[in-house]
């Protein structure tokens, strides 16, 4: 495991955390999760673009050319076939609700090696469920970030675990799926590719920009509107998409089975050829 503390590299014992920090204490902190495959960072612009757009819609501190330098240095210590990669911001130790100084804050970097989906399990597809809760922004003035304040999420995806699944959908009070807990989703309905458009709920994905992008080169048409869950349980083909799995079709929803298609299969090369071809040495 690589650890990076504010351009720092540091054992896993000194990574500690004030009991005042804000991150801590009301979950006030953003991140973002990358993937590298050997020593090459993918999406790294596109990432820390989105961090940077939230952080300037918080008044978050970001020094994005010291974190851009972290994670070349991170970058050249990479060992494993694939990494996960976490970036993580924090304004810093709090005094009550007032919000720190800028100085007080800090960024992480950590680096774990992970295993991809192979083609087989991606052939088979994911099993989803409707997650029993509701997706949330506590700021529904603003879009949906990657915020630490991640309950939502992170018990829906428990109750997915608990059910033999692997993703939970969220499903609005108007029947309409939203996004899965750690991804976007897309299905082909009519020889369309459907999504729902982003917005205070459904997170601007950087994988789901890279599969809009890829789609409209193919010459099949992005339709981003809602997406009720009568419609998609009829699409002819359902798949999820991240940073860390690219792009995963759906096998089973809530017990049912789903359409299986081929598109995704043509994405996927797309997109592998277009990072391997766009993403720097570093």
């Amino acid at each position: 495991m690589q650890i990076c503390l504010n351009g720092e590299f540091i054992a896993k014992e000194a990574a500690t955390l004030s009991i005042s920090d804000g991150s801590f204490l009301f979950g006030d902190s953003l991140f973002e999760t990358l993937k590298a495959q050997g020593q090459k960072i993918l999406l790294i612009d596109e990432h820390l673009e989105r961090l940077e757009l939230s952080a300037k819609l918080l008044n978050f501190p970001c020094d994005r050319k010291r974190i851009e330098v972290s994670l070349q240095q991170l970058a050249a210590r990479l060992t494993a076939a694939t990494s996960r990669i976490r970036l993580t911001i924090s304004r810093g130790s709090h005094q009550g609700l007032t919000l720190p100084e800028a100085e007080q804050s800090w960024f992480l970097i950590t680096a774990t090696p992970m295993t991809e989906i192979n083609d087989e399990q991606r052939r088979a597809g994911t099993v989803c469920v409707i997650a029993p809760n509701q997706r949330v922004n506590p700021l529904n003035h603003l879009p949906q970030m990657k915020r630490g304040n991640y309950a939502d999420c992170l018990y829906a995806g428990d109750f997915a675990r608990q059910k033999g699944a692997g993703e939970a959908l969220f499903i609005d009070s108007q029947g309409n799926i939203l996004e899965g807990n750690t991804s976007n989703i897309f299905a082909v309905i009519d020889n369309q590719l459907v999504t729902p458009a982003t917005g205070s709920l459904i997170l601007a994905g950087v994988m789901r920009r890279q599969v809009i992008n890829a789609t409209i080169e193919s010459g099949l048409s992005v339709v981003e509107q809602p997406l009720p869950l009568t419609n998609l349980q009829q699409a002819d083909e359902i798949f999820l998409t991240n940073s860390l799995i690219d792009i995963l079709p759906v096998h089973s929803l809530d017990g049912q089975a789903t359409k299986r298609g081929s598109r995704w299969k043509s994405l996927m090369e797309t997109l592998q050829k277009q990072t391997t071809k766009l993403q720097p040495d570093t």
